[in-house]
């Protein structure tokens, strides 16, 4: 009996390590090159968009911060993972339209997770979203509708979400099949955590700068550094 106990002791260690062992994937992505002028949107042809933000704003294509660290890239593992059926998070995604933009411009969501839109401008607006594998749908958002849920049930990698009353709201979407993504803001900064052991492809994406990857492989409870450089114009 005593030996017993402790097989089952043993196997219970071994269950809780295995849990926390998992590691991590982070770094900077940043941009090497001549800086283009950001495209002005002009918001005039809707009052109401203009008014919220009190004139004209920038083009989001290209987000740079400090040292030119690159905002809106989509990192996330390509390739490598043995393991499916990862269930979708309880948390909804959520893509807002609130000054005429699209927040966040740039948007990772798991295959079965509610992603909900929300529109508290007070005007018109409708969410098209340009899907080749899963549905395309073109949804009217009246200023009485203030949000509304989809959810996408077949993995597609970027496609694009647009407003065609106002032509300058743009997003892009990935479904994935897995947790392991996420998006630089400003700073650059990405990381991706809790994934299991093994050699993976990670690759970061830009809508205009096209992809960079990488190979990393992560071991128990490590912490892996792998950084990207984007090249602009010449």
């Amino acid at each position: 009996m005593d030996n017993i106990k402790i097989l089952m002791i043993f196997f219970t260690l071994i269950c809780c390590t295995r849990a926390w062992a998992d590691g991590s994937i982070a770094g900077t992505v940043s941009y090497d090159g001549p800086v283009p002028n950001s495209r002005l949107i002009h918001m005039d042809a809707d009052p109401v968009c203009y008014a919220i933000n009190k004139g004209n704003i920038h083009s989001p294509v290209l987000v740079l911060g400090g040292n030119n660290t690159l905002g809106n890239v989509f990192v996330y593992i390509k390739s490598g993972l043995t393991k499916a059926g990862y269930p979708p998070p309880a948390q909804d995604a959520v893509i807002d339209q609130g000054g005429c933009n699209y927040t966040p411009h740039v948007i990772g969501v798991m295959v079965g997770q509610k992603v909900k839109f929300l529109n508290p401008d007070g005007t018109l607006h409708n969410v098209h979203a340009l899907c080749r594998i899963n549905p395309e749908f073109n949804e009217a958002m009246p200023d009485f509708r203030k949000e509304m849920e989809v959810v996408f049930n077949k993995p597609e990698f970027m496609f694009q979400v647009q407003c065609d009353v106002h032509p300058w709201m743009k997003a892009w979407v990935a479904v994935l099949s897995h947790p392991f993504f996420s998006v630089t803001g400003p700073d650059g900064r990405f990381e991706i955590k809790n994934i299991p052991n093994g050699t993976y492809t990670l690759e970061a994406w830009h809508e205009k700068l096209g992809t960079r990857s990488a190979t990393v492989t992560v071991t128990d409870n490590s912490s892996q550094k792998t950084n990207f450089t984007f090249s602009g114009p010449k």
